[in-house]
């Protein structure tokens, strides 16, 4: 870390932001493998957030490669940075009040722990008006689907590629992903609709108190 630099806080809380947008500022992170849905179900969120006059954003993997994390591969180590460099942008955009749907595949538990914690710690260090403590920073969906029905859907032909050896690090084939084991949400893609899924997204959050 670079040295001889001090936080500079604003003169507005976290809370004055919150006020203004009716809502409370949340990271839902979709983790699965490729071809699970994530990036389905986060659009699919969006609109019914954004119907439902909520202030949210998607930070896709893809997306993101694209320009902030555009110099990392997919090796062990490059993957640990670009989750690293997505929770930290997790952590300023929830702060700043809004809902944020993460998808990424984020394969390692450890990575994802990290996530977690930093943003724990946001909440623990940040306004005292905030005192509904029930309420998570935080929030790991598992967008689940089994092998067979990823590579039956590969929207991007990805699954194929990584089979013919074309792709190395695959995660699913070459590489391997840590499944959660407390998630807050479990959606079997295999098994509910997208509406389904949806709905119960939206649902976790009214009862949540995160819309209002």
């Amino acid at each position: 870390m670079a040295t001889n630099i001090t936080w500079h806080s604003s003169h507005l809380a976290r809370a004055d932001r919150e006020g203004l947008l009716n809502q409370r500022g949340v990271t839902l992170w979709f983790t699965g493998l490729s071809g699970a849905g994530k990036s389905t179900l986060c659009c699919a969120l969006e609109n019914e957030l954004f119907a439902n006059k909520k202030s949210t954003y998607i930070l896709d993997g893809d997306n993101i490669r694209h320009g902030l994390c555009s110099d990392l591969g997919f090796g062990p180590g490059d993957r640990q940075e670009n989750i690293r460099r997505i929770g930290e942008v997790c952590n300023l955009f929830t702060d700043a009040g809004l809902i944020v749907l993460a998808a990424f595949v984020s394969p390692y538990k450890a990575d994802r722990d990290n996530v977690r914690q930093l943003l724990d710690k946001n909440q623990k260090d940040g306004d005292e008006s905030n005192s509904n403590t029930r309420r998570k920073n935080f929030i790991e969906v598992y967008v689940k689907a089994d092998v067979e029905t990823c590579e039956q859907r590969d929207p991007k032909g990805l699954w194929k590629r990584a089979k013919a050896g074309e792709i190395k690090n695959f995660t699913g084939i070459s590489a391997p992903f840590e499944a959660p084991e407390n998630p807050e949400l479990v959606l079997n893609t295999s098994e509910k609709s997208v509406e389904e899924c949806t709905s119960e997204l939206m649902n976790y959050l009214r009862e949540g108190g995160y819309l209002s």
